[in-house]
Formats: structure tokens, C-alpha cells, sequence
């Protein structure tokens, strides 16, 4: 079994593009759309959904309070609107990379963990937006139901690799499947928690590198590995 390590370049810095003034009336919808999801995805991040008012959401791009609730209905809506987007990002894009990845349970380890890697690099923010509202709606309303669901995904894909990898003999069986999945996902939400809090101190690469010999050294029979 042979992986290739992302490239984690510019340790999580997105680049920067020149905005061009929108021309027409769908442009500029659009544009006040993004601009509003920006705004409100970092500072969702930085303070939390309740210490964050719409109106410094909305004065952050030079509009009104009244674009949210024009756009998005409430502040609820707005996040629920960033919630598809994380979703998209973060469970349908492992899938596609799952099923690249062929019916070996181990080959399917690694590329979830390298769709995490990826994910650090193009798409932090939106996984620390996940793992943040988790605690802050955990078991609470709507939104809470949401964030649950999109959870209950990526459970779902962990516990189908590990239950492949132990029918296929090489994962260990010495303790229960769902057990070892809650590890999984505890290092998956704790690797980006760690790097949010010490990322001036650690390296993207290796800290892929140890999440995954880890990883591998715990759910692998030693003679599979």
C-alpha cells in the first residue's frame, strides 16, 4: 500500500484575489451573498454564533444588518447556509475520495485522513466552524439536529471502513468497531483543534505524517501494516 502525503503549503493560508466590482444585479446578490458568508464564517470561528451580533457580521463588509435578514431570513439562516457549504466540502468530498480509493479498508484509512489534509489546506475554517457549533448547539434545536447529521455521516463512512478492515482481517478486533471509530473522529476533530491552537509551533506535513502512522498503528493487525 503506497500514499502520497498532500502538500500542506502555505500552512493553511488561503490566497488572495483581486474582487472586481460586480456589474450586474445578480453579481451583485451574489457578491453580498459571499461577502456576508465570509464575514460570518470567521468571526462564527473567532467568537462563537451567540458573541457574534448580525450587525458586525454585516458592518465587517460595509452593509446593514438589513442583508442578512434579507438574504439569509435570520442568523440562524446564515448559518445553516454556511452548514451546506461545510457539508459539502467536508463529507461529499471524502466520499468521492473514498471511492477513489478501492475496496481495501486500509487504502480507505488513508484517504480519509489525507481528505482531512486537504481539507486543512483548502477548507479550515469550514471544519473548525463544524467541530466549534458541535459543542455550542450539541443536542440543541434545528441546528443542532443539523450539525448531528452531518456528523452522523462522516460516522457512518468511519464505521464502514473499520467494519470492512476487520472482515478483511486486517483491523484489529480486540475492541468494539464503534469504539474505534470515536477515536478516529476524536483525532480527527482534535488534529484540527491542536493545529487552530499551536499552528505557529507545528508543521502541516508532519503533523499528517503522525496523525496517520498513529492512526494506522492503532487499527492495524501489526502484520498488515
Amino acid at each position: 500500500m503506497v500514499a502520497v502525503l498532500p502538500q500542506a503549503t502555505a500552512e493553511f493560508v488561503r490566497p488572495t484575489r483581486e474582487r472586481r466590482r460586480p456589474a450586474t444585479k445578480r453579481e451583485q446578490r451574489q457578491a453580498s451573498l459571499a461577502r456576508l458568508s465570509e464575514s460570518a464564517l470567521e468571526l462564527f470561528v473567532a467568537q462563537g454564533y451567540r458573541q457574534t451580533p448580525v450587525e458586525q457580521i454585516a458592518h465587517a463588509v460595509g452593509l446593514t444588518k438589513g442583508a442578512v435578514f434579507f438574504y439569509f431570513g435570520s442568523k440562524a439562516g446564515l448559518l445553516g447556509h454556511l452548514l451546506d457549504g461545510v457539508e459539502a466540502a467536508v463529507v461529499d468530498g471524502l466520499e468521492e475520495n473514498l471511492a477513489a480509493a478501492g475496496t481495501d479498508a486500509r487504502d480507505q484509512l488513508v484517504a480519509f485522513i489525507h481528505s482531512q489534509a486537504r481539507l486543512g489546506v483548502e477548507h479550515w475554517r469550514e471544519v473548525l466552524l463544524l467541530i466549534l457549533m458541535s459543542l455550542e448547539f450539541a443536542g440543541r434545536g434545528e441546528l443542532g439536529d443539523r450539525i448531528g447529521a452531518i456528523y452522523r455521516r462522516l460516522y457512518d463512512h468511519v464505521e464502514a471502513i473499520i467494519a470492512r478492515g476487520r472482515a478483511q482481517g486486517t483491523f484489529r478486533d480486540d475492541c468494539g468497531g464503534r469504539e474505534q471509530a470515536a477515536v478516529v473522529m476524536a483525532g480527527h476533530d482534535g488534529i484540527f483543534l491542536e493545529w487552530h491552537r499551536r499552528k505557529q509551533e507545528l508543521q502541516g506535513r508532519e503533523l499528517v505524517r503522525a496523525l496517520r502512522r498513529t492512526m494506522q498503528a492503532g487499527l492495524l493487525k501489526e502484520e498488515a501494516r
